[in-house]
């Protein structure tokens, strides 16, 4: 889900801004978001069409890392992708790629495409990836993983262990990284969901050759931010309401993406500190799991009020006048654009890290998995419009009174303020780099050149 929001989002931009007849290809999967994403409205000239579902359960075991997992599902699905482009009409001139599919460049090269790959997250977890690929993999799990060193990487921001991903804890995930990373330098150009001010020094280590220019060895076009346009999602009547009713910017949005979840013992404590806060709230709720990625299955029991059984009894009722809670999904780009939020408490995924940059909203980061630690690092430290638990929200609890400070800083203090006021410029500085002769106008134009000069030629 995660990647194919930009997707589809880079594949909109293509046909509107550039001309393109653009076709998306996507492993089929019944996952009730996805459903929900590819029944919204898209332009003429864009065409997403779902490979059909493949079994893998007899090529992986049961503890397969979740990336070995997605390689594997991508490269299964090559003979039924080849099929299709075969039986197209007009031969298409380009081939863009999630990083997990690079295994599809053979299927360009047949066909005569140009190669890209798209990086739907950031340039600092691409620089990441290729410096730790270009690494002896016991030099990271000695010193990086057991010795808990930073690892420094050129020209760029150091990578903390207590921020690390987590695919680098283990040779195996070090291998898959050192796979998807000699893949992309096979590419025509890499394509990243970011923009040039946003990432500035790190753009341009990638892109010199004394730093990590020389590793990847092809062009780096930032082309973001791509994130859902929230007139395409439709808000709930009573949630309108209830927002239309609240003061501007007084309302904390929390949700932990479309498939995060907390512990039982976790989600009690951010009930009870965001009703000790009293600070408006929309909470996103999901049934508790041990498993920050297993998320999906039915609710409990309910106490008189409604409140479900994982949360504190009669919790709603205490905070019926300060806090909206909605099961399991939410339209969160409508929610974020709404006047009345004024702060969100994030998992730190990429997509909803920047829908919140674009609508101009600051965050608590509570990072739950992937690089969203490296995100809520960057969002704390570098961008300054985040604030984030002195616990690892990974590994510990986090404590009623500690969510309880958070979201009142967020909502009512001076550095709250301060954030709100530095990602509102960060949102100006997003819609001019989108803007025509923006930065990342300017880099899918040069995307779009190469591939009618390719066409031509």
């Amino acid at each position: 889900m995660g990647h194919l929001i930009p997707i589809i989002e880079l594949g909109k931009r293509m046909v509107s801004h550039h001309e393109f007849h653009v076709t998306i290809f996507f492993v089929a999967s019944d996952h009730a978001s996805i459903t929900s994403l590819l029944k919204s409205p898209t332009p003429h000239n864009l065409d997403i069409v779902a490979l059909p579902f493949v079994d893998i359960s007899g090529l992986i075991e049961p503890n397969t890392h979740l990336v070995t997992k997605l390689l594997v599902i991508m490269r299964e699905s090559l003979p039924s992708l080849r099929s299709l482009i075969a039986a197209m009409k007009i031969r298409p001139t380009a081939l863009i790629v999630d990083m997990f599919g690079a295994d599809a460049f053979e299927i360009a090269q047949e066909f005569g495409m140009l190669k890209y790959v798209f990086v739907t997250t950031n340039a600092w977890f691409l620089a990441v990836i290729f410096h730790s690929s270009s690494l002896d993999k016991q030099v990271i799990l000695e010193g990086h993983v057991k010795g808990q060193k930073p690892l420094k990487i050129p020209g760029c921001k150091s990578l903390f262990f207590k921020d690390t991903l987590e695919s680098l804890h283990d040779i195996d995930s070090v291998d898959e990284s050192e796979f998807i990373g000699t893949k992309m330098t096979k590419s025509n150009g890499i394509l990243i969901n970011t923009w040039q001010d946003l990432e500035s020094s790190t753009i341009e280590a990638l892109r010199d050759n004394n730093y990590l220019g020389g590793l990847i060895k092809v062009p780096i076009y930032p082309i973001g931010p791509l994130v859902r346009q929230e007139g395409k999602q439709v808000l709930d009547k009573q949630v309108k309401q209830w927002l239309d009713k609240q003061p501007i910017e007084s309302v904390i949005y929390v949700s932990f993406g479309s498939g995060g979840t907390l512990s039982a013992k976790q989600m009690t404590e951010l009930a009870w500190g965001l009703e000790q806060s009293q600070r408006k709230f929309i909470w996103v709720v999901r049934p508790p799991s041990n498993n920050a990625l297993g998320s999906y299955f039915t609710i409990g029991k309910t106490d008189g009020d409604g409140t479900p059984d994982y949360l504190p009894q009669g919790f709603f009722t205490r905070t019926k006048d300060i806090g909206l809670v909605i099961p399991m999904w939410a339209p969160q780009a409508q929610i974020l654009s709404h006047p009345s939020v004024g702060g969100f408490l994030s998992h730190c995924g990429w997509n909803s890290t920047l829908e919140s940059i674009t609508n101009g909203v600051p965050m608590i980061a509570w990072p739950l998995y992937a690089e969203q630690k490296m995100n809520a690092a960057m969002l704390t430290e570098d961008f300054e419009i985040a604030v984030r638990p002195k616990v690892s929200t990974t590994e510990e609890i986090v404590g009623r009174g500690e969510i309880e400070g958070m979201v009142r800083m967020m909502m009512a203090d001076k550095e709250g303020h301060a954030m709100k006021n530095i990602v509102k410029e960060l949102k100006e500085n997003a819609e001019k780099a989108l803007d025509k002769g923006g930065s990342s106008y300017n880099s899918l134009s040069q995307v779009a050149q190469d591939c009618l000069h390719h066409l031509q030629v």
